[in-house]
């Protein structure tokens, strides 16, 4: 069904973005695929989940940095992806506030969303937006941003602080950096919200420091003292008097006629701004009335983002080639007469598959239209017919592996042509540098260049041959010297205790992303225990299913695979799951419940309540729905209890779920006809 395929490509392409910074497709390819979704669901209300993507923020949550619990979650936006749309937001607003409204706007950044949290004026956390309930602890990191207020200005702060805002990278940081990288031979950077992304999230906060990372606040999440507030214009204002960097284009309308006209100038300006936006977020101003508004299960009434079109030019079509990657996937890509778009000089751009070609029949020697879709990817649209020269002769997709000569297969039902030598030197290397990617085994110092030399050296075959490499071997190599020889051989070393779930996303096993991966890692606990599974059993881990618990199976099968397992285990690299509490002696009092936590509890953090639930057999749940069976409700809860109070759905507050964690739910009391 086309549904359940839907989710686990948007939750894989959330995982490549908001865990690895790697994102394969466009924003636009990506709100496509969301837009899809909600199209199915509408039609088909029953095919509707409360895990859905379209019913959730998105985002996920690394494991590099320690969680963190947001005190008010961080909701999404929902998008507008025309002036017609906004027009129609417009209207929907004005009919459930008959008083007048003034909007605000503001560009929107293409950065990482923040959380920081202040106690008594001091800067005591700041923690990345994840999914939304649970973000990283990026503490250090933020605090070598040098618009980032450490204390707040001001003889009276508030005792508890917390504000949003938005990290981003300015433009004339982001071409130094990749100066800089060019002439390291490091991986460049594809544009400022990668980078951005990236830098945030490194392990050494100098490395962070040296990245010239900026910062814009535009929202309150919570506050415990100072001045009362009544409208987001004033709330801007506090937080410049706090001393916060406020963005100077945030402008306020008694209309949607102002605002168009705003996202009419943003759109024209985008590119003179000295910083990447996307879009523009229009916000109800009147506090009051955006809690007339409310939420919906993943984003507020009161506010939307009009996402910018993807921007176009036309340049020439210089040749088509073919790329392998470490599927053998073959994708065809097009070489181009470079071309400032989108924010950014291009010469190559995608052309996505064999279909895709012949469908937009593009030849070498077009001129073609290229779009720079939501900033990320560049793709040729299609030619221009009328600049066709007389005689161009039609592109034909190669028989054969461009690398290594194997006839090119595609298999029946699928768009992609591959090449099926699991031997191909490219297949190689792109699975290696997959391997030690960041959101895998996170090697520092393997990129795909070291990774290449290496192979053609003869020094790897397989991701299993790195943690075989020695200073001795490295050092005839051209480029290493003895401290890195050393320093790279200590990093595969460390590597070896990234854990189970790190190893699975490494393999490269198709559809087993960062979030099924800690989902085998956490309930099966190993990999001789996932290897030994049926699928039947690999499809009940919840967050695997039957797509992925059969790519599972069928890739321990392949006894190409078998090699690289048996050298990691010889390595002594870890492949154990995270341990399992001992809840032999606990009575499953919640078997067949479901719970969701809202707000924060002074006894529990959320994942100690979620262990404490999980133990008696109950499961937690992201969204409320009308079979939740408990909503546990903190301080500060989201919208999660509004949503419980219209279902009718049990809310117990922090007594009520120790009570229940002691003495279990009530008996139904029995039908006295029974």
């Amino acid at each position: 069904m086309r549904a359940p395929e839907l989710r686990e490509q948007i939750q894989h392409h959330t995982d490549l973005y908001y865990l690895a910074d790697e994102p394969e497709i466009s924003d636009a390819e990506f709100d496509e695929l969301v837009q899809e979704l909600r199209t199915i669901e509408a039609r088909w209300p029953d095919l509707l989940t409360p895990d859905s993507p379209t019913q959730r923020p998105g985002g996920g949550v690394a494991s590099t940095f320690a969680p963190v619990t947001h005190v008010v979650p961080m909701l999404s936006l929902d998008n507008a992806f025309s002036l017609e749309d906004l027009v129609a937001w417009g209207v929907r607003v004005e009919r459930i506030i008959s008083d007048p409204m003034r909007f605000v706007t503001e560009p929107k950044m293409d950065g990482l969303a923040i959380s920081l949290l202040y106690e008594n004026g001091r800067l005591v956390r700041g923690a990345t937006r994840g999914d939304g309930v649970t973000g990283e602890d990026v503490t250090a990191n933020v605090r070598t941003i040098a618009s980032l207020p450490k204390r707040l200005q001001g003889a009276d702060p508030p005792a508890v602080l917390e504000v949003r805002g938005e990290v981003f990278m300015p433009l004339s940081s982001f071409k130094e950096l990749n100066r800089r990288q060019g002439e390291a031979e490091l991986r460049l950077f594809a544009n400022p919200r990668n980078a951005a992304a990236g830098s945030l999230r490194q392990k050494d906060a100098s490395i962070t420091a040296s990245r010239d990372l900026d910062l814009f606040c535009y929202q309150l999440g919570a506050k415990e003292g100072g001045p009362k507030l009544t409208t987001h214009e004033q709330t801007l204002q506090w937080l410049l008097d706090l001393g916060f960097p406020v963005n100077p284009e945030i402008r306020s309308f008694t209309d949607i006629g102002g605002v168009h006209d705003f996202c009419t100038r943003m759109l024209a300006q985008r590119h003179d701004l000295g910083y990447e936006i996307d879009g523009v977020v229009i916000k109800v101003d009147e506090l009051a009335q955006r809690d007339e508004l409310g939420f919906t299960s993943r984003a507020p009434r009161w506010a939307i983002a009009y996402k910018f079109p993807p921007e176009e030019k036309t340049t020439l079509l210089r040749g088509i080639f073919v790329s392998i990657g470490r599927t053998g996937r073959a994708t065809p890509f097009a070489q181009l007469e470079p071309v400032f778009v989108g924010g950014s000089t291009v010469g190559l751009a995608t052309l996505h598959n064999q279909d895709e070609v012949a469908r937009k029949d593009v030849r070498p020697g077009d001129t073609v239209i290229v779009r720079k879709a939501g900033d990320v990817i560049p793709e040729v649209v299609g030619p221009v017919l009328a600049k066709r020269p007389k005689g161009l002769r039609k592109w034909k997709f190669p028989t054969k592996c461009p690398i290594c000569g194997t006839p090119l297969v595609r298999p029946e039902g699928e768009a992609n042509t591959r090449c099926v030598n699991f031997s191909c030197p490219e297949k190689v290397v792109q699975r290696i540098n997959y391997f030690t990617g960041r959101a895998a085994m996170d090697i520092e110092g393997l990129g795909e260049e070291r990774v290449r030399q290496f192979v053609a050296a003869g020094l790897l075959e397989d991701a299993g041959d790195i943690f075989s490499l020695t200073v001795d071997a490295l050092l005839p190599l051209e480029r290493i010297g003895q401290k890195s020889a050393e320093n790279l051989v200590a990093g595969i070393e460390a590597s070896k205790s990234r854990g189970l779930a790190r190893v699975l996303i490494g393999l490269g096993i198709r559809h087993v992303g960062p979030s099924a991966a800690q989902a085998l890692a956490r309930e099966l606990g190993s990999m001789d225990a996932i290897e030994a599974a049926s699928e039947e059993e690999l499809a009940a881990v919840d967050g695997v299913g039957p797509v992925i618990a059969a790519s599972i199976v069928e890739w321990f099968a392949d006894a190409n695979n078998g090699p690289v397992l048996r050298k990691l285990r010889a390595a002594g690299v870890s492949l154990l799951g995270p341990p399992k509490a001992d809840t032999s002696d606990v009575e499953q009092t919640f078997a067949g419940l479901t719970f969701v936590l809202t707000g924060g509890l002074d006894g529990y953090t959320r994942d100690e309540a979620a262990a404490e639930i999980s133990a008696r057999g109950g499961k937690v749940t992201s969204s409320v729905a009308k079979k939740t069976g408990y909503v546990v409700a903190g301080a500060s809860p989201g919208s999660k209890l509004a949503k419980a109070e219209q279902l009718g759905v049990t809310i117990l507050d922090e007594a009520g779920f120790v009570d229940l964690l002691e003495h279990g739910p009530p008996f139904d009391d029995p039908d006295p006809d029974e």
